[in-house]
């Protein structure tokens, strides 16, 4: 799995390629943390459209994204769903806890 940050102010759109599994997931939690903790973001995008897997470990790392924001009154976004991870989102009762949008286009207008 790959990450790329692009911080733009208070906001950030946190792109993902490769699959969020046990092994990755660590990486997109600290980053995800990191952007609200350390650096003050108040909107946080990620953008999923790269990533066709994702099981428990990195669902968990984004309901914990979820909460830090919502500690801070922030907003958390996911972007570009692919048919696997949102059917894993269905399944876990998830799907309609996130915000989600089609595309970053989308959520920066939101």
């Amino acid at each position: 799995m790959d990450i790329n940050v692009k911080r733009d102010g208070r906001r950030s759109i946190v792109e993902v390629v490769g699959d969020i599994d046990l092994y990755s997931s660590p990486a997109l939690r600290e980053t995800v943390l990191d952007l609200f903790r350390k650096r003050g973001q108040k909107n946080v995008i990620v953008n999923l459209s790269n990533v066709d897997y994702i099981d428990s470990s990195g669902v968990a790392s984004l309901v914990e994204g979820l909460q830090e924001a919502g500690k801070r009154s922030a907003r958390f976004m996911l972007v570009g769903l692919q048919e696997g991870p949102r059917r894993v989102l269905e399944l876990t009762l998830l799907l309609n806890v996130f915000e989600i949008h089609s595309t970053e286009e989308d959520a920066l207008q939101a």
